[in-house]
């Protein structure tokens, strides 16, 4: 990248370029999508048999050859339009000091050294202090006004030694014009040259090899930050990366690549890679940093609202980790993914090095979207945050790493009869590969590890805390605003009870549901008082009557049929289970503030439901929660259970 070849570029041109090949990649996903959806379809039904298998093996090879031109074409594509874009500041930079140049009748050399007039006076011999040639940034002086010669491999300058480095034009007042032309100009060509040279590896690790055979060697030219070109040789290597084994394992197998399979695997499988529990926090961050680019491109081009909310999630994050707050602790991309609700896993500080780490398991509603990502996010930004007051290395992280119920906390105190155990269920076991991935990567001897769940999310942490063995790491238990475990006690999470704590606001009525005895009472209440009133209302009062009387009548049924219920039931019995805040439970309740009342106090059906994390709305639940994560839960204020 020359003066003369970046003058003459036209960025134009390779944007021209990368449409040709967006359109081949086009073409190219239309025929896959064709032989997949139509072709393959239509043969798998109509025939059976070895010839038919055959000719689905082959159309299966044709489909991963389009495939791979599309993915292929597309990159190249999106390398054009980078370069094109990035190209054009340098070049604008070029041209506007060729320019002034110019205007200066300053001679530009092809290599772009600067050449100026005589002028000025010399005080000693009252002649004019020659002309010269600037060279850009050579012609930088240092100490002693002598050359700075540079930049060597580290990109620093040194001062010249020789006679030949005193600036023998000091004081000329074209020189130093000249040098910022100079300057300008090498600079733009060294700007041009990086670009340049970034592209053209991205370009070169295109090149497919010859033939028609799409295997591991040709996806790995693919170019290493696309999700896509991961997909598709996974499913020619799935044998090598341990998908089925434990965490451990990962960790020895990854342990025992070279670099440069490493760098293999991060090139071509960066989404398996990042999402694999087991593998360096540090390792699934920078696989995890190029995986949510892709997402976000992916779901750029979808119109439906699952996947505008999931974009509007992925976007945040994006964002907060492009402009890291030096406020708080540093930020890791754990986990990414738009399989069913979207998936993020986010520490604050890194769990791997860290001595005190957390993970906390959102709860009702929670799904990849903005609110996720501005919310959920800032809980664990907090408590690590907080936690590090009482000891600096502590992270602490957010889990998203199942599909929590969607309904609204207020959605779930009126409606908890559709509520079941079963998301939470299949939860508690990823949740429990994940804490394994953290025992076995964490560098500490014998690292604090406390898990935490709010909201339905305390059920997960309950049921993995029941699975055999507990949670792995695992030595305290935070819970909150919990409508129960599924345990009865305490004990039963594996950690012993005294490590088990509970922060249950006196106003948040997640944490007092009936169970659910009393709430079939309520139902049932509810619809036999509603209707014997719609009748008698009816009959003495006619149609308006007969409103009024069934409203009544569905109250006055309610409160009935909970009663009735309530006095057959045990009192510390909540929708799941024994009441995690209860005497009868055996956990330590920690102090946290009432909350704003449901309605009265105008702040909706649930409002206390999500202060725990709030230091601003609750600074003692924050701050018992990160003395607890610290390390620290001698020192919490503890509150009388229920």
């Amino acid at each position: 990248m020359d003066l003369k070849t970046l003058r003459a570029l036209k960025p134009s041109e390779y944007a021209e370029a990368a449409d040709g090949y967006r359109a081949v990649s086009d073409m190219a996903d239309a025929a896959r999508e064709s032989i997949g959806q139509q072709i393959t379809k239509t043969m798998r039904k109509a025939n059976e048999g070895e010839a038919a298998n055959a000719a689905q093996k082959q159309l299966k090879k044709l489909s991963d050859n389009f495939h791979y031109t599309q993915v292929e074409c597309g990159l190249v594509s999106g390398a054009l339009n980078g370069f094109a874009s990035e190209i054009a500041a340098p070049r604008r930079r070029l041209l506007e000091a060729l320019e002034d140049a110019a205007a200066l009748k300053y001679p530009v050399s092809p290599s772009g050294d600067v050449t100026y007039p005589a002028g000025g006076k010399n005080e000693l011999t009252g002649d004019k202090i020659p002309g010269g040639t600037a060279v850009g940034n050579n012609g930088m002086l240092g100490p002693g006004n002598r050359r700075l010669h540079g930049p060597d491999s580290n990109g620093l300058y040194t001062p010249g030694t020789g006679t030949s480095d005193i600036d023998p034009h000091r004081g000329n007042p074209y020189s130093a014009k000249a040098q910022d032309i100079a300057d300008r100009i090498a600079h733009a060509l060294r700007e041009a040259g990086e670009i340049d040279e970034r592209y053209s590896r991205a370009l070169n690790k295109l090149k497919a090899a010859p033939g028609l055979k799409v295997d591991t060697k040709t996806w790995a030219d693919a170019a290493a930050d696309t999700k896509a070109v991961g997909d598709a040789a996974a499913n020619y290597l799935k044998d090598d990366i341990p998908l089925d084994k434990s965490p451990a394992a990962r960790k020895d197998w990854w342990d025992h690549l070279t670099p440069e399979q490493r760098d293999e695997y991060l090139a071509v499988y960066p989404d398996v890679i990042g999402n694999l529990d087991g593998i360096p926090a540090t390792t699934r961050d920078e696989a995890n940093r190029e995986n949510i680019q892709l997402l976000i491109g992916k779901l750029s081009d979808q119109d439906d609202e699952k996947s505008k909310m999931m974009l509007d999630g992925l976007k945040s994050i994006n964002y907060q980790l492009q402009h890291p707050d030096p406020k708080f602790p540093p930020m890791y991309l754990l986990g990414i993914g738009d399989e069913s609700n979207g998936r993020a896993i986010v520490s604050y500080g890194n769990p791997d090095a860290s001595k005190n780490v957390s993970a906390y398991v959102p709860g009702l509603g929670t799904s990849l979207d903005a609110d996720f990502a501005k919310n959920d996010l800032k809980r664990a930004r907090d408590t690590a945050k907080d936690a590090q007051l009482y000891d600096s290395s502590s992270a602490s992280m957010v889990w998203l790493g199942y599909d929590a119920p969607q309904l609204p906390a207020a959605e779930f105190v009126k409606n908890a009869d559709v509520m079941s155990a079963g998301d939470a269920k299949v939860g508690a076991a990823s949740y429990n590969q994940f804490m394994a991935g953290v025992l076995v990567t964490n560098e500490n001897r014998d690292p604090h590890i406390t898990a935490i769940g709010h909201s339905y999310g305390s059920l997960t942490v309950g049921q993995a805390a029941q699975q055999h063995g507990g949670i792995p790491g695992a030595d305290d238990i935070i819970l909150v605003g919990s409508p129960g475990t599924g345990a009865h006690h305490a004990a039963d999470l594996n950690v012993g009870k005294d490590h088990v704590f509970v922060g249950a606001a006196e106003n948040d009525p997640v944490t007092k549901l009936p169970n659910r005895n009393e709430a079939g009472g309520i139902f049932t209440g509810v619809a036999g008082g509603g209707s014997a009133g719609f009748v008698l209302g009816g009959g003495m009062g006619g149609p308006p009557g007969a409103v009024v009387g069934g409203v009544s009548g569905a109250v006055v049924g309610g409160i009935a049929g909970y009663e009735a219920q309530n006095a057959q039931a045990d009192p510390n019995e909540i929708w799941f289970g024994t009441d995690p805040a209860s005497k009868e439970f055996g956990a330590q309740r920690f102090r946290v503030d009432d909350g704003p009342r449901p309605f009265i106090d105008g702040q909706g059906p649930t409002p206390a439901h999500s202060n725990y994390f709030n230091p601003k709305k609750d600074e003692e639940s924050v701050k018992n929660i990160a003395l607890i994560v610290s390390g620290n839960s001698g020192e919490i204020q503890l509150e009388r259970p229920r």
